[in-house]
C-alpha cells in the first residue's frame, strides 16, 4: 500500500467510515475518493460501475450500509437484508469489474452462530444458524463475504473482509428508533439525568465487545499494510462485558445517579458475542482505548455535537 494509492472510502460520513478517513489521512494518505449519498447512490448499479470504471481506485473500503440495533433489525427486516445484498454486489462486483486490485469489505460479528464457542473463531462461521434477531443483516454480511472470497479465489484478487465487534465513537447514531445498544444507553442516561430511572432493554446478562472506531480504524489500515490477508478475520480487543456492566460503566460516566430497571419482556439477542482476535494479534496489532476512557469520549462527542446525529 503506496501513499500515493487513490482509496474510495465507501460511507466515509459514517461512524467506521469517518474514523477511517481520519485514519488514512493522518498517516499521509491524501489521494482518497469521497463521495456523498447524494453524490453516489451505491444502491444504483449504473452509477456505482461507471464511477469506479471512471476513477479506477487502487483501494475500495466498503464501510456503507444499513444499520442498526435489535430493534430496528426487529422493525425492518427486509431493509436490512435487501438494501445490504444490493450495495455489496454494486460495490464489490463493480469493483472487480473495474479491475480494482484491492478491496477491504467490513463485516460484522454478528453473522456467527448464535451458539458459536467463545470467544468466536474465524472458523466458526455458518457452522449453525445466525441469531434471529438480526438473521437478516447476518446474511447479507455473510454474501458479501463470499463475493470477496470468491473474486479473491478465482481472480487472485486482494479482497477479503474484517469482522469488528460492536463498535463506537465519534458519528456514532444516537437515535433512539435505530441506534445500537451503546449509543442508546449513552442518550438515555443522558436525559435521565440527574436521577430519573432508566429502563433497560433485557436482562442484563448478555456479553458483548466493543472496539472504539478509532481502534478499528488503526487495525483496518494495519491489515491494509499486509501483503495479503487470506478470508476473513476478526478485529476485536478479545473481552467482553456483560450489558449490566455496560450500562452501569455508561452511567458512571455520563454522572446519571437513578435506578437502572431492566425489562426482562425485551429480547436479549446473542447471549454473548466475543471474538477470538488470536491470528489478528499473532500479526502484531493491539487495541489502545480501554472502554471505559472510549465511553468518555464517546459522551464528549455526543455533547459537543447533541442527540440528533443519525446514520
Amino acid at each position: 500500500m503506496r501513499p500515493s494509492d487513490r482509496i474510495f472510502v465507501a460511507g466515509h460520513r459514517g461512524l467506521v467510515g469517518s474514523a477511517i478517513v481520519r485514519k488514512l489521512q493522518a498517516e499521509g494518505y491524501s489521494n482518497l475518493l469521497l463521495r456523498t449519498r447524494q453524490e453516489l447512490d451505491l444502491s444504483d448499479q449504473a452509477a456505482v460501475y461507471r464511477f469506479l470504471q471512471t476513477e479506477k481506485p487502487d483501494w475500495v473500503v466498503l464501510a456503507a450500509a444499513k444499520v442498526g440495533g435489535i430493534k430496528a433489525n426487529s422493525t425492518y427486516p427486509a431493509d436490512f437484508i435487501g438494501l445490504n445484498l444490493v450495495i455489496e454486489a454494486n460495490v464489490i462486483w463493480g469493483a472487480h469489474l473495474a479491475e480494482v486490485p484491492n478491496f477491504l469489505f467490513l463485516g460484522s460479528s454478528c453473522i456467527y452462530p448464535r451458539e458459536a464457542p467463545q470467544p468466536i473463531p474465524e472458523s466458526a462461521l455458518l457452522t449453525a444458524p445466525p441469531e434471529p434477531t438480526n438473521a437478516p443483516y447476518a446474511i447479507a454480511k455473510i454474501a458479501g463475504l463470499f463475493l470477496c472470497d470468491a473474486i479473491r479465489r478465482q481472480h487472485g484478487r486482494n479482497y477479503f473482509t474484517v469482522m469488528p465487534p460492536n463498535v463506537y465513537g465519534p458519528n456514532d447514531n444516537f437515535d433512539p428508533e435505530t441506534s445500537h445498544v451503546l449509543p442508546a444507553l449513552i442518550r438515555r442516561f443522558h436525559e435521565a439525568l440527574p436521577d430519573r430511572p432508566v429502563v433497560c432493554w433485557g436482562t442484563g446478562s448478555p456479553r458483548r465487545e466493543f472496539l472504539h472506531s478509532d481502534d478499528v480504524a488503526d487495525g483496518l489500515l494495519f491489515l491494509m499494510r499486509q501483503p495479503r490477508v487470506e478470508g476473513h478475520i476478526n478485529l476485536g480487543t478479545g473481552s467482553s462485558v456483560t450489558i449490566r456492566e455496560l450500562a452501569e460503566t455508561v452511567q458512571r460516566v455520563v454522572g446519571h445517579r437513578g435506578p437502572i430497571d431492566w425489562d426482562s419482556s425485551k429480547p436479549d439477542g446473542f447471549p454473548e458475542k466475543t471474538m477470538d482476535v488470536s491470528r489478528l494479534f499473532a500479526m502484531g496489532w493491539r487495541p489502545r482505548i480501554p472502554l471505559e476512557d472510549g465511553i468518555r469520549m464517546a459522551y464528549e462527542w455526543y455533547l459537543r455535537e447533541g442527540p440528533g446525529r443519525q446514520a
